[in-house]
């Protein structure tokens, strides 16, 4: 061997032949990239409409909701979704989110159908939300707040305005 050669070539502890064994192959050709788990490296961030969405979406779900929504909100909405171009039919209506880093926090407005028991009806509302946004985002739901607006009875017709358009 020349010189070079023999300066290049790294030190190796007393006792261990010129020719590597496969073992010592294997522990010095193993190379990390960027260290550490690929799931530790950045930061995934879930903005508020998202978790509004997924609450919306499951309560919904629930028998017993008829809609989401104060009556104003749902007026506006049903307004909104009858104008050609409109958006479609908000599946955050009626639901608020305040998402941190881990946990969140939901504000939901429902309406209920007449006849169904509204404790009942929250208490599945709650664990329908819970279950879907804990499952979907990994954040921890630390509350979830229910406001009864209002009871859709039997005999009510459904509350979209008369069309003007002839």
């Amino acid at each position: 061997m020349t010189d070079m050669t023999q300066r290049n070539r790294p030190e190796r502890p007393e006792g261990e032949g010129d020719d590597p064994t496969p073992t010592q192959l294997r522990k010095t050709s193993v190379t990390k990239r960027g260290g550490g788990d690929p799931a530790d490296r950045g930061r995934t961030t879930i903005a508020d409409g998202v978790v509004e969405k997924i609450a919306g979406l499951a309560a919904r779900d629930v028998l017993g909701v008829h809609a989401m929504g104060s009556g104003f909100s749902r007026t506006f909405g049903a307004v909104r979704d009858r104008v050609p171009g409109g958006a479609a039919k908000s599946a955050t209506r009626g639901v608020k989110a305040e998402v941190g880093e881990v946990q969140t926090a939901l504000d939901l407005e429902i309406v209920v159908e007449y006849g169904v028991s509204i404790g009942d009806v929250a208490r599945a509302v709650r664990e329908n939300v819970i279950a879907a946004v804990e499952r979907m985002t990994g954040l921890e739901v630390v509350e979830v707040n229910i406001a009864v607006t209002d009871v859709k009875l039997p005999e009510e017709e459904e509350e979209e305005p008369e069309s003007r358009l002839q």
